[in-house]
C-alpha cells in the first residue's frame, strides 16, 4: 500500500481565486506571519515581527538571486505573435525556454523580437516540454542588454490584476542576475528590518540558486516520489559553509528565508558546492541543515507544499493542511506576494 504522504491527491485543498495575492503588502514587512513553535503552537503576526522569534547567534540564510526580464514577446513570419520565456542559458545564446503558442513551433521556426534581434527553434527538450532556441543578435549587444530592451519581469500567471512594479518582484537584497522567478520569501524583508535582526545580533549569510521551472513546474504523478525536478544552479561558498558549521557548532539554529535556501543547503548539507540540484523533498526526508525555514503559503499540489510538510516532521502533511485552513478562515493571502510563515524546529 503507498504511503498516504507519497499521495499526490493528499497535497490537494480548496484555495479560493480570492486568496491568491495580486499585489505585494506596502510597506513589504507589514505582510502578516504566522509563526509555528516547534511545539506546534500557532502565532498571528507581522512579518516586522519576525526578530522577536529570533535570538542572537541564529543564522539567517538568505538567497540573493535576481531575477531577469525573461519574458519576450515576438512574432512568426507569418505574423503570428509568440511568447517566450527563458529558463536556462545552455551555451552562448542557446536557451532552454517555454513557448506559447508551442504547438507549432517545430525546428527551424524563427521568432522575430525587432530586425536585427531574433530566434530560431533548434530542438525540443521534452522534459519541460520546452523548446531551445538560439538568439542572434548583433556581435556589439549582448544577450543581457537585449533582454533588458525587449523582456519584462515574468510575473507567475495566477498574477492576473498586479499593479506592482518590477522592483517589487525582486528581494531587496537581490544581486546576481539568473533566476526566471523571484525567491519569495524574502520578498518580506526591508533594509530597515534587515538593520533591525543585524542590530539584535542575528548572523547573516547568502547562497545563490536561480530559480527555475523546477520549482514551479506541476506534480503530475500520482506518487509524488516519481516527480522528476528540473535542475537548477546554485552556489554555496565556503565562507557561507564554515557560518553554517560554526552556527551549528555553538548550538545555534540556522533559518532558510525560502525553500530555494531549503533546498540549496539540504542539496549541499550545508557544503561549499556550486553545480545543479533535482533534489526533490517531500515527508520522510531526513533533514540535516536548517532548523527553521520562512516560506510563503503554496498552492495545492505543488512541490513547496510537500517540501514544508516534510519540514513539519512527522505528521506534517496534516498538520500543514490545517494551519492553511486556519490561514484561509483568518484571511492570509497566498504565494508569491502574499503572506509568510515562520517554523520552527527542535534543536
Amino acid at each position: 500500500m503507498t504511503n498516504p504522504d507519497h499521495l499526490l491527491s493528499n497535497y490537494d485543498y480548496f484555495l479560493p481565486e480570492r486568496a491568491i495575492a495580486q499585489t505585494p503588502a506596502v510597506p513589504r514587512d507589514h505582510s502578516r506571519l504566522m509563526v509555528i513553535t516547534p511545539d506546534r503552537q500557532i502565532y498571528h503576526q507581522h512579518f516586522f515581527d519576525l526578530p522577536q522569534f529570533l535570538q542572537p547567534g541564529d543564522l539567517l540564510v538568505f538567497n540573493d538571486t535576481k531575477v531577469i526580464p525573461a519574458r519576450l514577446y515576438g512574432y512568426k513570419q507569418t505574423g503570428t505573435k509568440v511568447e517566450v520565456l527563458l529558463l536556462e542559458e545552455i551555451e552562448k545564446d542557446r536557451w532552454l525556454t517555454l513557448v506559447k503558442p508551442g504547438r507549432r513551433l517545430l525546428e527551424g521556426v524563427k521568432i522575430f523580437f525587432s530586425e536585427e534581434f531574433w530566434g530560431e527553434v533548434i530542438a525540443r527538450e521534452e522534459k519541460t516540454r520546452g523548446r531551445i532556441i538560439h538568439f542572434h543578435h548583433p556581435p556589439h549587444q549582448t544577450m543581457t542588454e537585449l533582454l533588458a530592451k525587449y523582456g519584462t519581469i515574468p510575473l507567475p500567471p495566477y498574477i492576473t490584476a498586479n499593479s506592482a512594479s518590477p522592483e517589487q518582484y525582486q528581494t531587496v537584497y537581490a544581486r546576481k542576475p539568473g533566476a526566471v522567478a523571484a525567491p519569495t520569501a524574502g520578498l518580506h524583508f526591508t533594509d530597515r528590518l534587515l538593520s533591525e535582526l543585524q542590530h539584535k545580533g542575528i548572523e547573516m549569510a547568502w547562497i545563490t540558486l536561480h530559480v527555475g521551472v523546477g520549482t514551479f513546474r506541476p506534480v503530475e504523478v500520482t506518487n509524488i516520489t516519481e516527480h522528476k525536478m528540473h535542475a537548477e544552479w546554485l552556489q554555496v561558498t565556503p565562507e557561507v559553509a564554515g557560518k553554517i558549521a560554526q552556527t551549528k557548532a555553538e548550538g545555534k539554529r540556522v533559518i532558510g528565508v525560502g525553500t530555494t535556501v531549503a533546498r540549496a543547503l539540504e542539496s549541499t548539507k550545508g557544503n561549499p558546492f556550486v553545480g545543479k540540484t533535482s533534489l526533490m523533498i517531500y515527508p520522510g526526508y531526513t533533514w540535516q541543515v536548517l532548523d527553521g525555514l520562512i516560506t510563503n503559503f503554496h498552492l495545492p499540489r505543488s512541490s513547496l507544499l510537500m517540501l514544508v510538510a516534510s519540514f513539519l516532521g512527522e505528521g506534517g502533511r496534516e498538520f500543514l493542511l490545517h494551519t492553511y485552513q486556519i490561514a484561509l478562515e483568518k484571511g492570509y493571502r497566498f504565494y508569491s506576494f502574499g503572506d509568510a510563515s515562520l517554523l520552527l524546529r527542535k534543536l
